[in-house]
């Protein structure tokens, strides 16, 4: 119901539309924001966590003993790691920041629409230079190269192996950023509520 115009002190007041959020709906609004900062925290540290491992797999010992930066495969999950990991320290700010201003970094429409664009397009970077980084590590395991430093070899499927984690909740962000994405062409909002 719209109230009418009110007439105070010769100027008049016409109300504004408010958007009227029940307590109910504030709780699931929080709720909301909160996964998605897990899901972000979460792609935060298995990226880095996956880029650390890579970068630090080096053995000294000769120049028969393989580095990590000899192979192309396992530089490309190095660096998407750490790509992603920034990206994903970026988004949790952001989201921060909207939890505890009430509003996005970027205007609402080019923020809704950055994080799903972003979440879409480093996951896909993720998962790339992991599959690269899994079919070079089965090829160095069928090769004598893990038969001389097994160590290496473990601890680029570690890398691998969080990488894959980060990709998995980087994703479950992408839904989530999707369904706002959805929420705002309908609503005209990013909120559900």
């Amino acid at each position: 119901m719209m109230r009418s115009p009110q007439v105070r002190n010769g100027v008049v007041d016409t109300p504004s539309p408010s958007h009227f959020h029940s307590t109910v709906s504030v709780h699931k609004l929080r709720r909301f924001n909160i996964l998605i900062i897990v899901f972000r925290f979460a792609s935060f540290c298995f990226s880095l966590a996956s880029a650390i491992f890579m970068f630090t797999n080096s053995r000294r010992g000769g120049s028969d003993f393989p580095q990590w930066h000899h192979f192309d495969a396992f530089r490309f999950v190095a660096v998407a790691g750490g790509i992603v990991a920034l990206y994903s320290l970026f988004e949790v700010g952001a989201s921060v920041w909207e939890i505890s201003r009430g509003a996005t970094v970027f205007p609402e429409a080019l923020q809704v629409w950055f994080d799903f664009g972003h979440d879409q397009v480093f996951a896909y970077l993720l998962l790339s230079a992991d599959s690269a980084g899994t079919s070079l590590a089965r090829t160095l395991r069928d090769m004598d190269t893990c038969k001389v430093n097994n160590a290496f070899c473990v601890q680029s499927d570690i890398s691998i192996a969080f990488g894959f984690a980060g990709f998995m909740f980087l994703g479950f962000s992408s839904l989530l950023s999707g369904f706002r994405v959805v929420s705002f062409i309908i609503n005209g909002s990013r909120f559900h509520v």
